[in-house]
C-alpha cells in the first residue's frame, strides 16, 4: 500500500493549478480551473484522458469528424477525449474541480478483470 500525500503542483498561465500524481502506468491529476478560464485547444497522439468533474460546471468542446461539438459538463459526469482535439472552458463564476485519469491503452479489453477481481480477506 502506498499513499501520497503530495503531488507535483503547477499554476498554468490561465491560472488553473494542477497536481499531477504520475506512476508507471498511468497518471491521475487534480485540477482547480477558476472562472471564466478556456483552455487552450489541443490532443493527445497515444495518451487517453478520462475526466470526472467533481464540482463546478464546464463546457466541453472537442471536433469530430471535422465537426465541432460541445456539451456542459455537470458535477459527476465524465468525459473521455480519445484522440479528439478538445479544450475545455469554466465560463460560471465558480471554480470548477476535476481528475483526470491518463493511461496508454494496449487495446486489450480487462473488462473481466475489473469485474472480478475483488477478494475479501478477514479483517484480524
Amino acid at each position: 500500500m502506498e499513499i501520497i500525500a503530495e503531488g507535483i503542483s503547477v499554476t498554468k498561465p490561465d491560472s488553473t493549478r494542477v497536481t499531477y500524481y504520475g506512476f508507471p502506468e498511468y497518471e491521475i491529476h487534480y485540477n482547480l480551473v477558476p472562472p471564466n478560464t478556456v483552455q487552450q485547444w489541443h490532443h493527445h497522439e497515444v495518451i487517453e484522458e478520462a475526466l470526472y468533474l467533481i464540482s463546478g460546471q464546464l463546457e466541453v468542446h472537442w471536433r469530430e469528424d471535422g465537426e465541432r461539438m460541445s456539451r456542459l459538463l455537470t458535477a459527476g459526469n465524465v468525459a473521455r477525449f480519445e484522440r479528439s482535439p478538445h479544450t475545455l472552458a469554466n465560463r460560471s463564476p465558480h471554480p470548477a474541480t476535476f481528475l483526470v485519469v491518463r493511461l496508454i491503452l494496449t487495446g486489450t479489453s480487462r473488462a473481466d478483470v475489473f469485474a472480478s477481481d475483488k477478494h475479501l480477506d478477514r479483517a484480524d
